[in-house]
């Protein structure tokens, strides 16, 4: 499925194609010329590790799962920059359940950027057919995390053991779609 860009106040949501996250592991001048954006010194976000990219990069060329989407975020205005991602993908075992992430660049941290992409993108996230459930997992220590979920409507489900993509020790976090 292609997920489209979305736009808030003042962000634009691209959903990255499979050039964009090769270029984003290796010419950020190239990612630089198909976001139309500016690519900070800092980037990637902590979270977005060589790992994780290694596995956005092989479920989009296989398109092995019907609900992964992983969008870059622009902040718009007088300048375009690349502050932050985050995306979905299907949870194994849950049919009806995605899984939801983000990640945000220090220095654009706890300007509400994160609670502005996220509500967006749960609100687009409940249209999806069949999609009965979003979770998202954070680690304790990570306050402002735990505040965008709760702002964005998530409910604490406990602390993960580990499995299904999850971090053993991390708060996992639950939405329910209404039907």
């Amino acid at each position: 499925m292609q997920y489209p860009s979305i736009r808030t106040a003042r962000l634009e949501l691209i959903p990255a194609t499979l050039g964009m996250l090769i270029s984003d592991r290796s010419d950020r001048a190239m990612l630089a010329r198909l976001l139309d954006a500016k690519i900070p010194d800092s980037w990637p976000p902590g979270l977005l590790d060589e790992t994780t990219m290694d596995e956005f990069i092989r479920m989009q060329a296989e398109q092995s799962d019907p609900h992964f989407c992983s969008w870059y975020w622009i902040r718009y205005g007088q300048d375009r920059v690349l502050i932050g991602s985050g995306g979905i993908a299907s949870v194994p075992g849950e049919t009806e359940t995605v899984m939801i992430g983000y990640s945000v660049l220090r220095e654009f941290q706890n300007r509400g950027y994160a609670t502005e992409a996220i509500q967006q993108l749960v609100s687009f996230i409940v249209t999806l057919p069949g999609v009965r459930r979003i979770l998202a997992t954070t680690y304790p220590e990570l306050k402002a995390s735990i505040r965008v979920l709760e702002k964005s409507g998530f409910v604490p489900d406990g602390i993960t053991e580990g499995g299904a993509g999850m971090e053993e020790g991390t708060i996992r976090y639950v939405l329910l779609v209404p039907t």
